[in-house]
């Protein structure tokens, strides 16, 4: 883990902070960089009682069985990414990685935290599934792509996570930081027709 005053934002040298404004307004779309998430990539055998139990004991609520599909509460989710893989992904929860080593490790299961390899950029407002279909070749139809999905693909030639968080529409797209500038000023071009402001994250 990086010491806490020395970590920067991949988007850091935007200067998204003075920019940011309390609401998007009259803008069609609100950009966000949610930053610092704790991401961890959790893998085990679902079937598996024990597993599932202690997954749920840990998390406060069941890992999500359908794939493509997320579990959350307010500052924590579980998105089904493959038949053994998750991401467990929580909002001010440092000790997250460490917690759910310690919550399987009596069971066949892996804890990697993969957090600081990844920025989240969060893209809200009634235009935010348009613009996000201008680049990414994913169905986002309302009828098949709701709140609580998930999906990896790509985005303007990058690679993404992307889940939808509400049904305004808001989606969390995580990214690498090596990607995270590049997508961030594709997204924030590729809005200009809806209009798009910068918003705290």
């Amino acid at each position: 883990m990086v010491d806490s005053y020395r970590r920067q934002s991949p988007l850091a040298h935007l200067g998204l902070d003075g920019r940011a404004r309390a609401d998007r307004g009259e803008a069609g779309v609100a950009m966000a960089e949610r930053r610092f998430p704790e991401i961890v990539t959790l893998r085990g055998d679902i079937a598996q009682e024990a597993f599932a139990t202690a997954a749920k004991d840990a998390l406060g609520f069941a890992l999500p069985a359908d794939p493509n599909r997320a579990t959350a509460d307010e500052n924590l989710a579980a998105l089904r990414l493959g038949p053994d893989e998750w991401w467990v992904v929580g909002r001010d929860r440092p000790t997250l990685a460490d917690d759910l080593a310690k919550a399987f490790e009596d069971q066949a299961a892996t804890v990697t935290e993969i957090g600081e390899s990844r920025t989240c950029i969060r893209v809200a407002g009634p235009k935010a599934r348009d613009l996000i279909a201008k680049g990414c070749p994913l169905d986002l139809h309302p009828r098949v792509f709701t709140t609580g999905c998930c999906a990896q693909g790509m985005l303007a030639k990058a690679g993404v996570l992307l889940h939808q968080v509400s049904d305004e529409p808001a989606y969390d797209i995580y990214v690498l930081r090596s990607f995270a500038e590049y997508l961030w000023l594709w997204l924030e071009d590729a809005a200009q027709e809806y209009g798009v402001s910068v918003v705290a994250g």
